[in-house]
């Protein structure tokens, strides 16, 4: 397990231990870490511990009625600010610790958090719209859209897939017989991910070898010669680009413009069962959100604590026009989920699907 409290020693001073175990790798088997927060727990599980979660729904539902005024959160990194804050800054938000608690997970991915909502394992988690639909498809999950934490805008920053500067890969369709890295397969970037290969001449599941690669880690594999190409994303991005000898083959703008990258969804049932409740978390999203746009030098000091990546690296891009979007209420944006998942289906990934079904006729963002 990485030490969270490493001393910087990368360059702008991120610290060497931002990788796969800070962010949420714990071998089957091994301790999974805690750290009360005074109001819950915050956790760091790995995707195999997942193969529990149906009895860890099954045991929770058998708690005591106490346990019914907690919600079960997933979370992860990036770009989640609302819940960074709500994380940090509970003092905050006067719900928090009087209407509910919240027991925070740690997850690498969307995808994987798709998992634990479908086995009952989550009440609420990020969730990215083709991890989501995946989930409805084949999961049976059936959820609500509660909250947006972040979309591409133009000009804005788009998730990119980098290439050494010596590397003879040229164009997308140089990719043909590559290893090419990606953070969660399944995930929300490889939707837009397989859309662009394909309009390139490049088959997705035959053409290349699709390698999962955290974010944390890309920047080094590529250097080492693990990839070939990978996925770049802040405060990573930021670092690679500052050390030099990488650059930009693609972004995923380029697949789809004004990319909804993640939302907050919760369990339809949970939802149904507990409407006041999660009425109270939705409204406390939202005035994370506000929270985090209206004060960027505590949001700074925020992101600091969570992803440990120096306030140097944050401020180069964090809530500036080189970074992702965010709408101030945290509403999603359901007629650009739409125009993804008409996407999704026309090229065969997914069938055919309403946004209407993830939309609350009053549980969504912003709430008051």
């Amino acid at each position: 397990m990485a030490d969270l409290t490493a001393k910087p020693s990368g360059p702008h001073g991120l610290p060497d231990c931002l990788n796969h175990e800070t962010f949420g790798s714990v071998g089957l088997g091994g301790a999974v870490r805690r750290r009360s927060n005074g109001v819950g727990t915050m956790r760091t599980v790995s995707r195999r511990i997942l193969a529990l979660g149906a009895a860890v729904a099954a045991i929770v539902g058998s708690s005591p009625s106490w346990a019914q005024q907690a919600i079960r959160v997933g979370w992860t990194i990036p770009a989640e600010e609302s819940k960074y804050w709500m994380m940090r800054r509970p003092a905050e938000f006067p719900n928090i610790g009087k209407t509910y608690n919240i027991e925070w997970t740690q997850f690498q991915g969307t995808a994987p958090m798709t998992q634990a909502l479908a086995a009952g394992a989550l009440d609420c988690a990020t969730q990215a719209p083709l991890s989501l639909a995946n989930g409805v498809v084949g999961g049976n999950l059936k959820a609500y859209i509660v909250a947006q934490h972040v979309f591409e805008k133009p000009g804005g920053f788009s998730v990119y897939w980098a290439v050494m500067d010596d590397s003879p890969v040229r164009t997308i369709a140089d990719l043909k017989g590559k290893t090419v890295g990606i953070s969660v397969i399944g995930g929300g970037t490889q939707g837009p991910f397989n859309l662009l290969l394909k309009q390139n001449g490049v088959d997705p599941a035959k053409d290349i070898k699709l390698v999962e690669v955290g974010f944390a880690v890309s920047e080094d594999a590529l250097r080492q010669g693990r990839v070939d190409a990978v996925n770049m994303n802040q405060p990573f991005a930021a670092r690679a680009e500052a050390k030099g000898g990488t650059r930009k083959l693609f972004s995923l703008s380029q697949a789809m413009p004004n990319i909804v990258h993640i939302l907050e969804a919760c369990r339809a049932d949970f939802v149904d069962k507990n409407p006041e409740l999660v009425k109270a978390y939705v409204s406390d999203i939202t005035s994370g959100m506000k929270k985090a746009l209206a004060n960027r030098e505590e949001t700074l000091k925020v992101v600091n604590e969570v992803l440990k990546a120096p306030i140097p690296v944050l401020e180069t891009y964090l809530l500036k026009d080189n970074d992702f979007g965010r709408d101030p209420g945290a509403a999603p944006n359901f007629p650009a989920i739409q125009k993804m998942l008409d996407i999704y289906a026309e090229t065969g990934m997914l069938p055919k699907l309403d946004v209407a079904q993830f939309k609350h006729p009053t549980i969504v963002a912003p709430l008051q």
